[in-house]
Order: structure tokens, then sequence, then C-alpha cells
């Protein structure tokens, strides 16, 4: 069963949060077979993309989706993951040439060391001209070497966008999406991503809590094997048997991330009238009728004339035939 913990180490500066996705990931595979495998590089490295977005998203206050995009000059042209606030994620890739099943993340998306790292939040109520926030990081570190673990990106992002010490542990096969978070507690307001006002405490507390670094040398240990086969509660005994840990249950129940799309008719409908009339009656004219697929989750939107026209007459969404 998928599933997701927080947890605090009682008495020290020290918060953690470690997550298993396993139906709601073999749902994503299921879905992608239908149109052909990713190559196991791609599937490990939106697997490691899934955990970490998700462990993201338990650890900051935020009202919003959380959207980690991969971009580059590989053959992996794009890869995203979409986490909503209640742990409902979707992902997707974009391929374009051949990626071997090692391949490692210079291969897929930094051939010329010319990939990005993207976090983007979305809040779902925005104010009156209010922007997303986005944070972009390079896929090298500060002397330029490309960085060939997803894992080691986000922690140089941390650093350098939040003065927050992290430790991430990231594994995914075809079959479960893992990861384990540990990130030293920021030294005064709540730490979030995105926060509008730098906190030089936290810059100045970089690398100095002991605590902190015994706790990521500790989670460092994990093995990927471990990772992949333990449930939670045996991966955190296994780690922090000598530590005092106290775990957040929230009042709704135990957080249990997992797969869905905020794909919709609606959403479909609302794209094809920005798109305009005369565009979609070209494609009517060209294709007979207008055909939409969701890459996230390969539903099908099919539009024929009548629906097309409806669009534009009344703003209502037409009954077109929509197919899983």
């Amino acid at each position: 069963m998928s599933e997701l913990q927080k947890f605090i180490f009682e008495g020290l500066p020290v918060r953690g949060a470690i997550v298993r996705l396993d139906d709601g990931w073999q749902a994503m595979q299921a879905v992608r077979a239908q149109s052909g495998a990713y190559p196991d590089a791609v599937t490990a490295l939106l697997g490691e993309m899934t955990a970490a977005a998700l462990l993201m998203q338990a650890n900051i206050k935020f009202n919003g989706a959380i959207i980690l995009q991969i971009q580059g000059d590989g053959p992996l042209k794009l890869a995203v993951v979409e986490v909503q606030p209640d742990f409902s994620v979707r992902a997707t890739a974009t391929i374009k040439g051949e990626i071997a099943d090692n391949a490692t993340l210079t291969d897929m998306v930094n051939v010329n060391n010319e990939g990005r790292c993207a976090i983007t939040l979305d809040p779902k109520d925005r104010m009156p001209g209010q922007q997303a926030y986005q944070g972009v990081v390079p896929l090298f570190d500060d002397e330029g070497k490309p960085i060939n673990v997803f894992s080691k990106v986000l922690q140089h992002y941390m650093l350098q966008s939040e003065q927050l010490d992290t430790c991430l542990v990231l594994a995914a096969n075809d079959q479960l999406a893992a990861g384990l978070l540990i990130q030293r507690l920021p030294m005064a307001g709540e730490g979030n991503l995105g926060a509008e006002n730098a906190n030089v405490a936290n810059e100045d507390g970089i690398g100095k809590s002991e605590d902190y670094n015994r706790i990521a040398t500790l989670a460092m240990s994990l093995k990927t094997e471990e990772l992949l086969t333990l449930d939670t509660e045996s991966v955190l005994h296994r780690l922090f048997w000598d530590e005092s840990l106290a775990r957040f249950v929230p009042p709704e129940g135990p957080i249990q991330p997992r797969f869905a799309c905020s794909c919709s008719q609606d959403r479909v409908s609302s794209m094809l009238r920005n798109l305009g009339a005369d565009e979609v009656a070209d494609i009517i004219r060209e294709q007979g009728n207008v055909e939409v697929g969701c890459e996230f989750c390969g539903a099908q939107y099919r539009f024929d004339p009548i629906d097309a026209a409806q669009l534009f007459t009344d703003g209502s969404a037409p009954a077109s035939d929509a197919i899983q």
C-alpha cells in the first residue's frame, strides 16, 4: 500500500519524511504501457522525481500543485511530475531518440551541460495578479561539473535557494517509487519553499549542525535495495533505532499518495476555445474532427464538427466522446 510518513527527531533541529508509492506508481506504468513503456532509465528517473515531489509537498505548507520538471539537451527532452495538495500525482516524459536502459542523468538530459531542473509552486486559488513561483537550478555544481544523481540536484537546489541542509535518498523501478528526506529545521519562520524573506540565519547554519550531520550520515547509509524492499517502519527502525522519532498523523488519517489526473472535458474545451474558432475549424477541415490526448493518463477527447461549433456558441462544454 502506498504511504507517506512525516516525522521529527525529538529534541533535535531535524525533520524528515518517507514515502512509498506502489499501487499508484504501477497504475501510471500500466497507462504508459498502452502506448509503449519508457526505457528503464527514464522510468527510474520519473520515479525518483515522483517520490521527491511527494516529499516536497509533504514538507511545506502550500495549497497548490508542486511541479517538478527536468529538460535539457539529450534524448530525454522533458520529464514532468505534478503533485496536488491531496497527494494525487501524475507524471510524463517526452523522448526523442534512443535511451539505453542504463543511461545516466547526464546521458539523458545534460549531454552538453545545458540541462535544467525547475520547481514550480502553482497556487490553487490565485489572487489577482499572483504568479506561480518557480526556481530553476542547472544540472551542474558550483564548479561547473555535471551532477549525475537526481537527488543531489535537489540537495544543491535546497542549499542554493532555501539555505537548508537537505539529504535525499531516492529509488525507483517499474513497481515502486520511494524516497527518504532528512532536513535541518529552519532557524526561524516556516522555511517554506518559495518564502518571500530570505533567512540569513539559515544560511549561516549550513553544515554546522552536528545533530543534522549525524542523522544525514545515517540516512545516506540506506541502500537502494533496502528502500525498494522494506516498508517504511522497517526503514526508519533500521536507520534511527537509537533516536526518538515523533510521527505526524493528520486529523483526516494517514497520507496515502495516489495516481490521479486532473485532465477533464471542461479543461480541454477551454484549451480549444483559447486556440480560437478559426484554428479549430482548420483542424476539422483537415481531419474531420478534433482529437486531444492527455500525455499523463492517456485519456482521449474527441470533438466532432457539431461539438466544435458548440464551443464557440453558448460557451458550454459539448458532450463529446471521452475515451479512457
